[in-house]
């Protein structure tokens, strides 16, 4: 195992989580302790186990875990946890005007994303500790590449957030001295909030650049290579390592029409310095755990 965590993407339709729970029972078969978890919103790992997943980690197998966690769950969880730190930080007459402020934040874009990605950081910190691989079955491509690059993206933003807050903690701390109330910027929870969270991200942005990889999962198609050339140079130049490019579904010998013999010579050729594994279309989508176990040992 070159990484022990592995996020396997892709463009939407190619079959990458059918291929990372297949990369999962292969971690697993190894004797690794190993958890398989879902960041896409458009969760299909449960019908691919054939099993029912949620929030909490079920085992599916042997050494086998997984995980489909809820997004909109994650995000109405984050918002309580705000409402609660604010109400100890903020005057009582301003927080109606708090909770209709998360409320709208609720429902933003990009707020499930982060959410997940809080979830995602959970769990990359527990490699090492509950598990010993971890597999992560990634939104398509763009959704990838802004999950990957959220904890660098948001580490400075919290750090303004974070040096705001202390202005405004010195300026109570001086009202405090003033009214003989005593300054105790110390106990600020949102501060402490701010500066857990900045500390956070900053591990899990070494944590995917140390010790994570990128497994692209692609077609013999023009287009879908085009793609998947792209994303593999921008994580590249983001600083992530990739994984030998998984070319699915290739229609078998004498049966590919001629662009389809084009598009897997070019995706040979494109991938040949990291490495290419080919794998044949079946006749019907693996799903379970003894399909998926045979798929896993051809990569």
């Amino acid at each position: 195992m070159s990484a022990p965590i592995t996020f396997v993407g892709g463009k939407g339709g190619v079959g990458k989580t059918t291929l990372a729970a297949a990369r999962a029972l292969t971690l697993a078969g190894q004797g690794l302790r190993t958890l398989v978890i879902s960041t896409d919103p458009a969760h299909s790992l449960g019908d691919a186990l054939e099993r029912g997943l949620g929030d909490v980690p079920v085992q599916v197998a042997p050494d086998l875990w997984a995980a489909e966690p809820d997004a909109d769950a994650a995000v109405q969880r984050r918002i309580a946890q705000v409402a609660d730190d604010a109400q100890d930080a903020v005057p009582h007459e301003i927080m109606p005007a708090v909770h209709r402020h998360l409320k709208q934040a609720g429902s933003s874009p990009g707020m499930a994303e982060s959410a997940l990605a809080d979830l995602l950081v959970d769990r990359m910190e527990e490699v090492g500790d509950r598990w010993d691989a971890l597999v992560v079955d990634s939104a398509p491509t763009g959704h990838l590449l802004r999950l990957l690059n959220l904890p660098t993206l948001l580490t400075p933003w919290v750090m303004g957030l974070t040096r705001q807050r202390e202005k405004a903690a010195r300026a109570e701390a001086f009202a405090d001295v003033v009214s003989d109330r005593g300054p105790d910027m110390a106990e600020d929870p949102l501060l402490k909030r701010l500066n857990e969270r900045r500390h956070r991200l900053e591990r899990a942005a070494v944590l995917l650049r140390q010790d994570s990889q990128v497994m692209l999962v692609t077609l013999a198609r023009r287009m879908v290579l085009a793609e998947t050339a792209r994303a593999a140079e921008q994580l590249s130049e983001a600083g992530f390592g990739l994984a030998p490019v998984v070319v699915n579904q290739i229609p078998g010998h004498g049966t590919a029409g001629p662009d389809t013999v084009e598009a897997l010579r070019a995706t040979r050729e494109r991938f040949d310095a990291l490495g290419v594994v080919e794998l044949g279309l079946r006749e019907s989508e693996p799903t379970g755990i003894s399909a998926l176990r045979e798929l896993g040992r051809v990569f």
